[in-house]
């Protein structure tokens, strides 16, 4: 059966328990390509198609945080590699933000059985987060990782970072935008870095639901981290879990609800919105509003 357990850092964070021992490699790697071909493949081709994510002569640096979602995002991009026709090049970077010396040690033996070598470097982003961000840390410290991940793909002459985001996570950011901000944004596929010249994000999970995520990594015996925060425990709680809630509870009558609300972003209809902001200025429809 499977269970929720502790990770063992002592943030309250917790890990998927796999439903049997960790599936030799081979098996793991046939899986994404056979058991998983619509789920997660097929949704990953065309999240990479769709938005030109991966084109050749890249050199991506892949961030591996040790979860579930950057672990099937790495043998995703390694299985592209292996069978594609676009030659391109792959850096596997992993940020130790502070982790638990064990926490450290699973993630390293997780990636070790998955043949997935990697830069690792330390940046104690949990130490600094506790000193200047104690009550709303979460923020502050994905905001400082994604800096540090931004440096250390440009020390390795890369010109992409490739995120694990998923497509519960682009739903999530999008509701979370549209309550908590009075705004209508979503999370892209793929943006130029504003700081980091040269540089591009992409997502190349952006279509793959977390449930199947969850069920790739449990079946393939996989014990991943999650987030493994040596600082968020026992704060204010994050109001993505109660947007995360809120859609579960509305897919129960609706259960396209999540997709429409993906295909919401891709058909806004200029014409039927009060306004919008482009390149730093704000729009209202009254601007081009002919009275007669």
């Amino acid at each position: 059966m499977n269970s929720i357990a502790n990770n063992g850092s002592g943030s309250g964070c917790n890990v998927l328990v796999p439903d049997n021992e960790r599936k030799p490699l081979q098996e793991i790697e046939r899986s994404i390509i056979t058991k998983y071909r619509k789920a997660i493949w097929s949704k990953f081709i065309k999240a990479v198609k769709d938005f030109k994510l991966v084109e050749a002569g890249d050199r991506i640096a892949v961030a591996i945080s040790g979860g579930k979602d950057s672990i099937l995002m790495a043998k995703l991009l390694q299985e592209l590699k292996r069978h594609g026709q676009v030659p391109f090049e792959l850096e596997f970077v992993v940020m130790d933000p502070g982790y638990h010396e064990n926490i450290r040690q699973l993630a390293l033996d997780n990636l070790r059985h998955m043949n997935i070598p990697v830069h690792i470097f330390e940046s104690k982003i949990f130490d600094i987060v506790d000193r200047i961000a104690k009550d709303y840390p979460c923020y502050m410290c994905a905001k400082m990782r994604r800096g540090a991940l931004y440096n250390k793909a440009q020390e390795l002459g890369c010109n992409k970072l490739a995120l694990g985001h998923h497509f519960n996570d682009v739903i999530e950011t999008t509701m979370l935008n549209i309550l908590y901000t009075g705004s209508f944004k979503t999370m892209l596929p793929k943006l130029h870095s504003a700081n980091f010249e040269g540089l591009e994000l992409i997502r190349p999970m952006y279509y793959i639901e977390e449930q199947d995520i969850e069920r790739f990594t449990r079946s393939s015996g996989i014990l991943p981290l999650n987030c493994a925060c040596m600082v968020a425990a026992g704060k204010t709680g994050n109001k993505r879990y109660e947007i995360k809630d809120m859609i579960a509870a509305i897919k129960e009558k609706v259960p396209e609800a999540d997709w429409n609300i993906l295909k919401s972003a891709q058909n806004v209809n200029l014409e039927a919105i009060l306004g919008w902001r482009k390149d730093g200025k704000k729009f209202s429809y009254l601007d081009f509003y002919d009275g007669e």
